[in-house]
């Protein structure tokens, strides 16, 4: 990030505008209606500009000088005099005042963003200076999914911000009043335009939750993060990161993931690797419930699905018997987010017509694997954490009848940019992986279907 997003205050801010052709007509729109006094400076000036202006603006038809930018808050050149350009640069500099040369980066301190405007709430947008079209078109995208009633709602909830405050000393007590709040009727008649009625039923939910000793309800969140690329988290799964005080996560969630969660949730590392757990699966239970009787709203943030090999079972088992409220949250397993992404169908009408996920991270409570089942016709098989055992399974599989040239992939970092694939056969594949590095996650898939991965390989950015 090499700009640090800011809103300016802009009440009794004055702002210098250089130029006034059709660009800096745009400009000026924009800081009037952020409530900037506008000063204008240009040798010939658009008829329309005087137009938007008042008695408390300046519009001055001749060159600028050094002393225009004395007394102002903001500057914005836009002009096409390279000469000119430089040296308001270089005085607004020389007294620290944020500057703007049009379409010239280098000669820019702030840059004006791409504004989604539901004042007071306002969203902002911005490519860094890179590709203001690119910014333009995500602002179109945002301002057909926020309702204009959101404007109507931010305005509300500051009305009565003061009171909530007075009435709910806690600020724990007050976010989550405020988060009960946005998921009420309230926000509903907002978004209706329904300003009386809104206005009614908040007054209604700040005297319910005064009247009743309104203890913070912890509750549980066991989120499946998927097999690594942030694309593939569901909706609910955002959600619901987003609204948690506490984030648990575990090793297999990239940083890209965990910066999607609330930026201001404590976070905390749970992270098991084979051979060594930072904290042990019973010490995680027995947290999500300490954390959730303290009242708050927790993420258990799990790589994968919480379900497949994720222990997740075991987590809401101890939050059923501790009576505490839980969500589960579905995700894009490893076995189909890897595979795809690998260009590897794990099933197909010619190829297979089933497929087993079975785990290769196997301790010595664990049952003996009957491999022999495994070993069938038309059929794949995945592994999952298979890496670290995987010459003893593949010479179990061949002593359970799978031919020594059965095809097999191992996708290692699935799903994320720097995603690795080798392919080999069930014979040479041991050999390969121990003369090559390969980062963990990692997952085996078998079966005659990692034949189809040469055409049907779309994301081209592993290597072999």
């Amino acid at each position: 990030m090499s700009f640090f997003p800011i809103f300016l205050k802009t009440k009794g801010q004055t702002a210098l505008v250089v130029g006034a052709g059709e660009i800096a007509l745009r400009k000026i729109r924009l800081l009037k209606n952020a409530g900037f006094r506008i000063k204008v400076v240009a040798l010939d000036i658009d008829p329309a500009i005087p137009e938007l202006l008042n008695e408390h603006d300046e519009v001055h038809n001749r060159a600028v000088i050094q002393n225009d930018t004395q007394g102002v808050q903001l500057v914005i050149a836009a002009t096409e005099n390279m000469d000119v350009n430089k040296d308001i640069y270089s005085w607004a500099t020389d007294l620290n005042i944020p500057v703007n040369v049009v379409d010239q980066p280098e000669l820019c301190t702030y840059i004006t963003p791409a504004i989604v405007d539901r004042s007071p709430l306002v969203i902002a947008i911005s490519s860094g200076g890179e590709s203001p079209v690119l910014a333009r078109q995500m602002r179109a995208k945002l301002e057909a999914f926020i309702p204009a009633g959101y404007g109507l709602l931010a305005g509300l909830l500051s009305q009565f911000r003061q009171k909530v405050k007075k009435t709910f000393p806690s600020i724990q007590t007050r976010r989550l009043f405020w988060e009960d709040v946005l998921e009420s009727p309230v926000t509903e008649a907002c978004l209706h335009g329904q300003d009386a009625l809104a206005e009614k039923l908040l007054e209604e939910q700040i005297d319910a939750h005064s009247k009743e000793a309104h203890k913070p309800k912890g509750e549980v969140y066991v989120v499946g993060a998927g097999p690594g690329d942030p694309d593939l988290l569901t909706f609910r799964a955002l959600r619901l990161m987003q609204k948690a005080d506490v984030v648990l996560y575990d090793r297999l969630v990239s940083p890209a993931l965990l910066e999607l969660c609330r930026r201001d949730a404590e976070r905390l590392y749970v992270g098991k690797a084979r051979a060594h757990h930072a904290v042990p699966q019973d010490q995680i239970n027995a947290k999500l419930v300490e954390l959730a009787k303290q009242g708050k709203k927790v993420c258990r943030l799990k790589g994968g699905d919480p379900f497949i090999f994720g222990r997740g079972g075991e987590e809401i088992a101890e939050l059923m018997a501790a009576d505490i409220p839980f969500q589960v949250v579905p995700a894009v397993t490893a076995a189909a987010g890897c595979a795809a992404y690998a260009g590897i169908p794990l099933t197909h009408r010619d190829y297979a017509q089933s497929v087993s996920f079975v785990t290769g991270h196997l301790s010595e409570k664990s049952l003996p694997v009957e491999w022999a089942r495994y070993v069938k016709p038309f059929h794949t098989l995945v592994i999952y954490m298979g890496k670290p055992k995987l010459r003893y399974t593949l010479e179990s599989l061949v002593s359970a009848g799978m031919s020594p040239d059965m095809p097999i992939a191992l996708v290692s970092k699935g799903t994320m940019p720097d995603q690795k694939v080798l392919e080999a056969t069930v014979s040479t594949m041991a050999d390969m992986v121990e003369n090559t590095e390969l980062e963990a996650p990692t997952l085996v898939i078998i079966g005659e279907v990692v034949k189809l991965r040469s055409s049907l390989n779309w994301f081209k950015k592993d290597e072999n």
